[in-house]
């Protein structure tokens, strides 16, 4: 029985750990801000916009056109038409980007297509890169503001960014926009009022030419932006985070659609919470606390995935605990971590996101997480996605 409470108490320990990160960026990010990001008129250095694309023929017109208009004489805007099948790369053209085409069915992802893109710039390089997905628009200024902290920290950058449910999307889109709002700007914001660094979040991120063109870009990774992001801070060149460039996207119209993006970003940042505690003791070696906070942010798994944890844990933890007459002390820290994870989630939603989830869709939370379960189950079973699948965006009349 002495085996079985040490058992039960280490697990529970172990589980503390990524709560405890999660509460204390949630407390920090209501730490008074620190200060204000870089912005201003007159020159800026010259900066190239690189946009990866597969099958975006619906969407990048419109894209292409909201960034030509923060373009500044000496700019460009490339647009990879990755493995496209549609016109894509003609829609983009038409409206004044300049496009490459890649065509490799082999080598799929966006990584590859980053990689294909930052060699063609090569040719000639401008002193900052900023990466923005084909299915995002930047508010006005969000390209200087961004091209400033490059240019004035010589590191990586990463603006604010959202994604908002369609109109009258139902819970699963609320929850998903509120796990969305807490992983991009609510943690970060805390990492960034505790002087740390925050992740490459996938669109927004700006670069200065030498960090981007030396990286490690060509790979399937399912979450390229968290992987370059813990590479860069392991290098000496962690991210900074910019709440005040701001990009927005939308969640895709149909449930399947939205089913199948969701699942692939936790499937992915599941896949790194192994390699993150692999590179801690790199990190903690080169004593780099940037690259440690970086390292232990990925430990936190997927929103919805930590809560269920939570409560599975406590529920083995109880019967175990009544079923066997143990000692109090295993269940006393699962009651503590459920309890600290409680007050972090009510302290981030009750701050953030009421907007978002309304109070009646707090009561419906729990079909949506039970429903989790069948995606957990096959990632546990071995079952993976495979390569760059365009997210379904189509809507449900279209």
């Amino acid at each position: 029985m002495v085996f079985l409470l040490v058992l039960l108490a280490v697990i529970n320990l172990g589980l503390l750990i990524p709560v405890a990160i999660f509460a204390a960026e949630i407390f920090a990010s209501l730490l008074p801000a620190r200060q204000k990001g870089i912005g201003g008129e007159g020159e800026r250095p010259n900066v190239a916009i690189l946009v990866p694309a597969h099958e975006e023929e619906c969407g990048i017109a419109e894209t292409v056109a909201a960034l030509r208009g923060q373009l500044r004489p000496g700019d460009r805007l490339l647009v990879v038409a990755d493995n496209c099948t549609d016109r894509t790369a003609a829609m983009a053209r038409a409206f004044g980007a300049e496009v490459v085409e890649r065509h490799d069915p082999v080598r799929r992802g966006k990584g590859y297509a980053l990689d294909f893109g930052v060699r063609h710039l090569e040719h000639a390089p401008l002193p900052v890169v900023i990466v923005v997905d084909a299915d995002c628009t930047l508010t006005p200024g969000s390209v200087d503001r961004l091209t400033r902290e490059v240019a004035a920290s010589g590191r990586p950058v990463q603006g604010l960014y959202l994604m908002s449910s369609p109109p009258d999307g139902g819970l699963n889109f609320q929850v998903a926009e509120f796990a969305f709002l807490i992983k991009n700007r609510v943690r970060p914001a805390g990492l960034h009022r505790l002087g740390l660094p925050c992740h490459l979040t996938g669109s927004g991120m700006a670069f200065p030419w030498e960090t981007i063109r030396a990286a490690n870009l060509a790979h399937a990774s399912l979450v390229e932006d968290m992987k370059l992001g813990l590479d860069l801070a392991l290098s000496g060149q962690p991210p900074l985070y910019c709440g005040d460039a701001r990009i927005d996207s939308f969640f895709p119209y149909t449930t399947a659609g939205a089913a199948t993006q969701r699942s692939r970003w936790e499937e992915g940042h599941v896949g790194m919470i192994a390699l993150a505690i692999r590179s801690l003791p790199a990190a903690i070696a080169a004593r780099s606390m940037q690259a440690v906070a970086l390292a232990l942010d990925i430990v936190v798994p997927p929103l919805t995935l930590l809560m269920l944890l939570i409560a599975g844990l406590f529920v083995v933890t109880a019967a175990a605990t009544w079923l066997f007459g143990l000692p109090g002390l295993a269940l006393y820290i699962s009651a503590a971590t459920a309890a600290l994870f409680g007050l972090a989630a009510f302290t981030a939603w009750y701050a953030y996101g009421r907007k978002v989830l309304t109070p009646r869709a707090l009561a419906q939370v729990l079909p949506y997480l039970l429903s989790k379960l069948k995606l957990y189950g096959s990632l546990a079973s071995g079952g993976r996605s495979r390569g760059w699948v365009r997210t379904d965006r189509k809507r449900p009349d279209a």
